[in-house]
């Protein structure tokens, strides 16, 4: 099995913000794994969360590793790869590019699409959401209505929240979106880990009399304590993404939160991102998959695993203006993978 990468960036059509900082572009790796004379294509894509990095340079020097690690390995062996991988400590988003692009090639082997593969049911596919970062009122109601010019029919909106200019302006920035968004939209929030305590609950109570459906991460990673507090006292459903990177880290907090945001970059892929599922379900919990600054590449992988989900906000490729990869559609609000097999990705045609 032979192992290629190569780096690529993609520009936004505008500047991400959350409680931890901005973002305008990013540089992603677009992995591919040859067996048979098939190719499987994966993505990685760097991110950080509460000092915990994985860096563009720590992901291409682990795809060098990983480029010997794996040459006398075939793409039907997963589980030993999969053991491998994680015994060399090899960063969670070159395990996902890895696993991803093994799912590919399963696919493209079988002539058979993932979801099919799975048996999944893509009409149980949620709407995802398309995110509206940290602003002022005015820019936030730009960016709302540029994403409903960019997609006619659009009801479902993810709020960053978590200012560092403190509630009242999280509160104004949502009352500004709610004045241009349809009346009805499906409206959830993501703190990022923005709150303390004493504010986040007064955000989840005063959030339920928006019409928010769940607060994400309304406390930073490590102060999981204190969403005993919230699950207890808060209306709004609580959700975890930054203290939830993979299925060991689910039954430690099913007794303070209602539900979990998977990522799988942080997951390390389909594989585990699976495990998560059916992991949180044991445990009562609701689903979500999220993702970083994926291209259509990695959210397409993503979309294969949505007809189990709650909910889904895999918009970050809808954000970018030169995106090398096309795949998943948005069908009334729902991005849908094809019948094509393996991923259905395909390389978009230079202009």
């Amino acid at each position: 099995m032979q192992i290629e990468f190569e780096p690529f960036t993609l520009h936004k059509r505008h500047v991400l913000t959350i409680s931890r900082g901005s973002s305008s572009q990013n540089t992603n790796v677009w992995v591919r794994v040859e067996a048979e004379g098939i190719e499987g294509w994966g993505e990685a894509c760097p991110f950080a969360v509460d000092r915990q990095e994985q860096g563009l340079d720590s992901l291409l020097a682990a795809l060098s590793v990983c480029q010997s690690l794996l040459s006398d390995y075939t793409p039907w062996q997963r589980q030993r790869i999969e053991q491998m991988l994680g015994e060399q400590q090899i960063p969670s988003a070159v395990r996902a590019a890895l696993d991803m692009a093994l799912y590919d090639w399963l696919g493209k082997r079988t002539a058979t699409p993932l979801w099919q593969l799975w048996g999944f049911d893509i009409h149980r596919i949620p709407v995802t959401t398309v995110t509206i970062g940290i602003s002022e009122p005015e820019v936030a109601q730009q960016r709302a209505l540029a994403w409903m010019e960019q997609i006619p029919g659009l009801q479902a909106f993810k709020v960053k929240l978590g200012s560092s200019v403190g509630i009242e302006a999280d509160q104004n920035m949502l009352i500004a979106i709610q004045e241009v968004i349809p009346i009805g939209s499906l409206l959830t929030v993501d703190a990022n880990g923005g709150w303390m305590v004493e504010d986040a609950l007064s955000m989840c109570q005063w959030l339920a009399g928006q019409g928010v459906a769940y607060v994400e991460q309304p406390l930073e990673k490590g102060k999981e304590a204190g969403l005993i507090t919230l699950w207890h006292q808060s209306p709004l459903p609580i959700f975890v993404d930054e203290s939830c990177w993979e299925s060991l880290d689910i039954p430690p907090l099913k007794d303070r939160i209602h539900g979990i945001n998977i990522k799988l970059m942080k997951s390390g892929g389909l594989t585990e991102a699976l495990r998560m599922i059916h992991t949180a379900r044991a445990e009562g919990l609701q689903v979500m998959m999220g993702c970083y600054g994926n291209s259509a590449l990695a959210n397409t992988a993503a979309a294969h695993l949505t007809p189990l989900l709650d909910y889904v906000d895999l918009d970050s490729h809808l954000n970018v203006v030169d995106d090398p990869f096309t795949g998943a559609t948005l069908e009334q609000g729902c991005l849908i993978p094809s019948t094509e097999p393996g991923l259905g990705v395909r390389r978009v045609d230079p202009a």
